[in-house]
C-alpha cells in the first residue's frame, strides 16, 4: 500500500529510568515509515505483534499485492471480504456521503492512469480515455450485505490507500490498549495517534506540522501537544503536476472530472477521535478547496483542522478550525 505522505515532526523523549522507559519500535511499512513509542519496564517488545497487524492490513487492503483481498476484488475473483475490509468500507462510505462524493475510493483507475497509484501507466491520457475510466467511478455503485460485496456494472475499482493507513494506526492503538499500555505515540507515515503522557515530561506528546517547502527542505513553525486523539495530514507541495501556464494540480484526483485536483490548499491536518476517520477527512478536505472546507467544518465541530493555503496574492495563509490545539 503506497501513498505520498507529508512529514510530521515527532518529538520523542527516552527515559533513563531503571523502571519505566519509552520503548520505540521503528521500520518501514505501506511504502513509508512507522514509529511506535510506548511506556514499558523494558520487558515488553511488541515487534512481532506489530508485524502481524501490518500483515493483516496489507493482506486485506493493499493494492500493491496481487494476493490481497482488495486486489482479488478488483480483479473480480473475490466478493467475500474480512472484518477489517468491512470496517474501512463503512467508514469510507460515511465520508463519501458526507462530502457528496469528494472522497471516493472508486477513483482508483484514474489514480493509476495519472501514475499516482499502484499501477504504472505508459499510455498518454486524453479526454476520451478519462471519460471512459469515469464510468467505473462511484462508491454508490457498491454495497455490502454483511461481508459480501455487491457491485453494479461496470464494476468499480476500489482503492483504500487514503484511509487504510489511518486504520492501521488504530489497530496498533487497540493492541496497546489491550496490553494495558496507556502511554503511547503511534506514527505511520505522519498519521498519528497519541494516548496518555510522555513519561519523561509528564505531558502529552509534542508534534509539529511541516511547513510547505517546495524546495524539498523540512522545517516546522507550528508545534503543539496531541492528547488522547488522532491526527492525519495530507499535502500537495511534494507531489503535484503543472500545466503549461504554471497551474499546480494535486495528486488527489477530482472524483467528478477524473483530472488531478486544482487546489490552493497545500496542507491539511485533521484531528479526530480515531486515525482512520482523520485520514479520510484530510484527503477529502485537500480536494474541497478552502471555501467548501470552511462550510463543511462549520457543521462538523467534532473535527479539528489546520490548513495552509495560497491566497489570491500567492501568499501563504494558515487557518485553524474548531479549536485546533496550537499553543
Amino acid at each position: 500500500m503506497k501513498k505520498y505522505y507529508f512529514s510530521i515532526l515527532l518529538v520523542v523523549f527516552v527515559s533513563c529510568s531503571n523502571e519505566l522507559t519509552n520503548t520505540k519500535l521503528a521500520g518501514s511499512v505501506f511504502g513509508t515509515f512507522y514509529e511506535v513509542t510506548y511506556t514499558t519496564n523494558g520487558n515488553n517488545n511488541y515487534q512481532i505483534a506489530l508485524d502481524s497487524i501490518f500483515e493483516v492490513v496489507n493482506h486485506s487492503m493493499s493494492n500493491y499485492r496481487t494476493d490481497s483481498d482488495i486486489s482479488k476484488v478488483n480483479n473480480h475473483k473475490l466478493n467475500i471480504v474480512d472484518s477489517n475490509f468491512v470496517k474501512v468500507f463503512n467508514a469510507a462510505k460515511k465520508i463519501y456521503y458526507q462530502t457528496n462524493g469528494v472522497f471516493d475510493p472508486t477513483i482508483g483507475k484514474l489514480v493509476n492512469a495519472w501514475n499516482f497509484g499502484s499501477e504504472e501507466n505508459n499510455t498518454k491520457l486524453d479526454s476520451f480515455k478519462i471519460d471512459s475510466l469515469m464510468q467505473f467511478v462511484g462508491f454508490d455503485k457498491i454495497r455490502l450485505n454483511n461481508n459480501i460485496l455487491i457491485k453494479t456494472d461496470p464494476k468499480p475499482y476500489i482503492d483504500f490507500n487514503a484511509i487504510a493507513k489511518g486504520y492501521a494506526v488504530d489497530l496498533v492503538a487497540a493492541f496497546l490498549d489491550s496490553k494495558d499500555n496507556y502511554n503511547y505515540m503511534i506514527n505511520i507515515g505522519g498519521e498519528l495517534r497519541a494516548r496518555g503522557v510522555n513519561i519523561e515530561k509528564q505531558n502529552g506528546w509534542t508534534v509539529g506540522i511541516e511547513n510547505p517547502n517546495f524546495d524539498g527542505t523540512q522545517s516546522y513553525d507550528k508545534t503543539f501537544v496531541l492528547k488522547n486523539s488522532a491526527m492525519a495530514t495530507t499535502g500537495t507541495y511534494r507531489k503535484f503536476k503543472l500545466d503549461k501556464i504554471g497551474n499546480r494540480y494535486a495528486h488527489i484526483i477530482n472524483t467528478k472530472t477524473g483530472y488531478p485536483t486544482k487546489t490552493n490548499i497545500l496542507s491539511v491536518s485533521v484531528i479526530a477521535d480515531n486515525c482512520m476517520m482523520a485520514d479520510g477527512y484530510a484527503t477529502a478536505f485537500q480536494a474541497m478547496g478552502i471555501e467548501s472546507l470552511k462550510e463543511f467544518l462549520s457543521i462538523h465541530p467534532e473535527l479539528k483542522a489546520f490548513v495552509i493555503f495560497e491566497n489570491n496574492k500567492k501568499e501563504l495563509e494558515m487557518m485553524s478550525f474548531n479549536d485546533f490545539p496550537f499553543n
